[in-house]
């Protein structure tokens, strides 16, 4: 019978995941093109939607650190939201389980995913959420675990990382090869500029998987 281990448990370093798993990180421009510019335009509403979310995170933030709940609430929900990420043609899975074998299936790796859109049952982002005492990068591992449980490989996954000051989005693929890509980090917190150009990212991911329909909105 096959070992169950826990994915947190499993992978505490990114060259464990690198290894266990056959992944190797591609820092070519070309291959995660979606969170560089040019990004689409944001409307007015938009704009003033933003601002609000960071002045919450602010106002909150200034009490101290938060936890893992109230960065879904104050940042991470609000932006899937206004990406149209909870809307058709996506679906939304909240502490989705997983599960990636290894070892020839001598052992399986079990975890839940924060939050799972998908499209007609094709994954599309994976959203993790931290305390903001815990770095973007230190999500990685894990997210990339996360990301390789997905049973459709057909097309690209695209994880977001965020412990609510900060933003780190990430590219998988599996075919030809098991590659992943990074973003920059985007600092919330910091520069108010920083969460527009989040959501833009996160507008072009939508489009990339789900285009608009002639004569819909852009």
């Amino acid at each position: 019978m096959a070992k169950v281990v826990a994915i947190t448990q499993a992978f505490k370093t990114l060259a464990e995941v690198e290894t266990r798993l056959g992944l190797s990180r591609s820092e070519r421009t070309e291959f995660f093109p979606e969170w560089r510019s040019p990004l689409p335009s944001l409307s007015a509403a938009e704009n003033d939607r933003l601002d609000v979310i960071r002045q919450r995170l602010l106002y909150h933030r200034a009490d101290g650190d938060l936890l893992e709940g109230s960065v879904m609430l104050l940042v991470a929900s609000p932006l899937l939201e206004l990406a149209g990420f909870y809307d058709p043609p996506f679906k939304l899975k909240a502490e989705a389980a997983v599960e990636v074998v290894v070892d020839d299936g001598e052992e399986v790796l079990r975890g839940r995913i924060d939050a799972l859109i998908l499209q007609q049952n094709f994954w599309v982002l994976v959203l993790e959420a931290k305390k903001t005492t815990i770095s973007t990068r230190s999500a990685l591992p894990q997210a990339l675990a996360y990301m390789m449980a997905n049973t459709q490989p057909e097309q690209p996954t695209f994880g977001l990382l965020t412990n609510g000051d900060d933003v780190l989005f990430v590219k998988l693929i599996c075919q030809p090869a098991k590659q992943y890509s990074l973003s920059r980090v985007f600092s919330l917190y910091t520069l108010s500029e920083e969460l527009q150009t989040v959501l833009q990212i996160l507008k072009r991911i939508g489009g990339a998987i789900a285009p608009p329909t002639p004569g819909g909105a852009d």
